[in-house]
């Protein structure tokens, strides 16, 4: 793949807030080959949490770690579940990770290589779409979908997904990181 990038997605859910979620990141990713080209996204229902990020990276080349280091016994500890989804090629790209403060992400998960592409490029020419291909053969799904959408019209657009089966599917809203 030379030179092509890949986006390694990594998922978090806990029930930390934001500001408490980043605080973690920030502890656990400062290493010597932290990778800095990363987005962090965040979805909340019912008081839990999710994120995703993406590493954007040159092939073979990610390295990223989330350990766990000790505690002490004054801070209670919060669980914090990882699932990495793995590398994927960026089969389409419409917009780069520059989300506007009215707008929100939706991400479709899907699980078959057998799905028309065609159906999700088709909603509207007012919704951008990047669209990431399976690199790996251990990767968690086919295709990822990344949606950019105003924030109005976020909940049509995943019930749409919803009836075109598309598999998981999440809204989510870019979470800022401080640039060390």
């Amino acid at each position: 793949m030379g030179k092509d990038k890949t986006v390694q997605f990594v998922c978090f859910e806990t029930s930390l807030a934001r500001e408490q979620f980043i605080t973690q990141w920030e502890r656990y990713t400062r290493s010597v080959n932290s990778d800095l080209d990363v987005t962090l996204q965040q979805s909340e229902k019912n008081g839990l949490f999710k994120y995703i990020a993406q590493h954007r990276c040159t092939d073979g080349e990610f390295n990223f770690i989330f350990s766990k280091n000790g505690r002490t016994s004054r801070i209670p500890e919060v669980e914090i579940k990882i699932k990495q989804l793995g590398g994927y090629s960026i089969l389409q790209s419409e917009r780069k990770n520059d989300l506007h403060a009215d707008e929100s992400k939706v991400f479709a998960f899907i699980t078959s290589t057998q799905t028309d592409l065609s159906i999700f490029r088709q909603f509207s020419a007012q919704i951008k779409l990047n669209i990431y291909e399976a690199y790996y053969e251990n990767c968690q799904y086919s295709y990822i979908l990344e949606f950019f959408v105003k924030t109005e019209t976020a909940g049509e657009l995943v019930a749409k997904l919803k009836l075109n089966e598309a598999g998981d599917i999440g809204i989510y809203k870019e979470c800022l990181l401080q640039v060390v």
